[in-house]
């Protein structure tokens, strides 16, 4: 059945006509990866302690949402959408707003990155399992003030990092072995798989700046001054993701929502581990 989940994940990616541009062949998003975690996995307990008492466990995602009718996840089943070449290569020369090929990504990309959504719970329940997606439950909540800033009920990224997709940079983004441009995606089961393995020596790891002390140059990316040395100040990021950027270029693109990703390009990892250091194994 493993198997038979990624197929259809990389099957989904690859045929539908909603990972297309309007009016065009060009993909929003390339091949995908794909990462399994236990439910169980102390991470998620653990995780409430690192980002908030907010942050829910699978178990109590489901409970919050299903009430009486809740059943036992066993299974976290992640991905991590590329985002095409071409798209990339469009925002690198940009230093105040995203291209229009990047936000686009940003806002119809994520669109399809929720039907991918729908699509393997709907797969899931086909074959006789229970299944949810967290970002489409009502236990789902985002949470403007927290000691962490800007936050939710359940982190995409961190669903990645325990199902071994990547670790975090010093922008807060996940480096996985296709890069940190990309979008994440997770499904929730009480189909037993087998979890993957987390082949990291720290949380950090696949960050130039964490793990040798050198790069940074996502710093001088952000045309926020949102990135330094000493993190990722979100309220900054978000002002110019949510206000500013939508407003100067959002009707000119088409778009309400924009993203930004200057940080995930023109940088070391927007493609890859700095150092070809690839851990994730691709499924045949």
């Amino acid at each position: 059945m493993r198997e038979r989940i990624i197929k259809e994940i990389y099957r989904f990616v690859k045929e539908s006509p909603d990972n297309r541009f309007q009016g065009s062949d060009r993909p929003y998003f390339e091949e995908p990866m794909v990462g399994f975690a236990s439910a169980d996995d102390s991470l998620f307990t653990h995780y409430k302690t690192i980002i908030g008492s907010f942050h829910l466990t699978p178990q109590e995602l489901i409970d919050k949402s299903n009430g009486p009718e809740s059943w036992k996840p066993v299974t976290i089943i992640c991905w991590v959408l590329p985002i095409a070449s071409a798209t990339k290569t469009t925002n690198r020369s940009e230093t105040t707003y995203p291209s229009k090929e990047w936000a686009q990504t940003r806002s119809l990309g994520e669109k399809f990155n929720v039907l991918l959504r729908e699509r393997m719970v709907e797969y899931l329940i086909a074959a006789g399992y229970h299944a949810a997606a967290p970002q489409l439950l009502s236990s789902w909540e985002r949470f403007q003030d927290t000691p962490v800033g800007i936050a939710s009920s359940w982190s995409e990224r961190h669903a990645a990092y325990a199902a071994g997709l990547g670790t975090f940079s010093l922008n807060d983004a996940l480096i996985t072995p296709g890069g940190i441009s990309h979008r994440l995606g997770s499904v929730i089961t009480d189909l037993e798989i087998t979890p993957s393995q987390r082949i990291y020596s720290s949380h950090r790891s696949n960050c130039l700046y964490f793990r040798e002390q050198r790069c940074g140059l996502c710093i001088n990316r952000c045309p926020a001054g949102a990135l330094s040395f000493a993190g990722h100040d979100k309220t900054k990021c978000m002002e110019h993701v949510y206000g500013a950027i939508p407003l100067a270029v959002g009707e000119t693109y088409g778009v309400q929502e924009t993203g930004c990703g200057l940080c995930q390009t023109n940088v070391p990892c927007e493609s890859r581990i700095p150092d070809g250091r690839t851990p994730y194994q691709k499924s045949e």
